[in-house]
């Protein structure tokens, strides 16, 4: 986040040297250049940011010991099957399974 604040600083500061009555069209030029790359760079940090606000939104549960780590629902699918088939055993007479 840091990196993302110097860009905004620098950002603001190329924006304040633009407005400038005294700059030339050859320096405004390549402030504004730099301006638009800083802009664009920040963009995408702030869409990689949502994405990671999106996710734990979207997961709220969180392992207590490490808050990087999502904690994974289980499901109960094969809760009836035997450990040695790895069935849920033979259907009752006459119904499909």
């Amino acid at each position: 986040m840091k990196n993302f604040e110097e860009n905004l600083d620098r950002l603001e500061k190329l924006t304040a040297t633009i407005k400038q009555p005294d700059i030339s069209l050859e320096d405004a030029l390549k402030n504004f250049e730099e301006g638009i790359r800083l802009a664009r760079k920040m963009e995408k940090d702030i869409e990689k940011l949502e994405g990671k606000i999106q996710i734990l939104m979207n997961n709220p549960k969180l392992d207590t010991d490490s808050p990087e780590h999502t904690v994974t629902p289980e499901l109960d699918l094969f809760a009836d099957a035997d450990e040695m088939t790895g069935t849920a055993g033979a259907p009752d007479k006459g119904t499909r399974q």
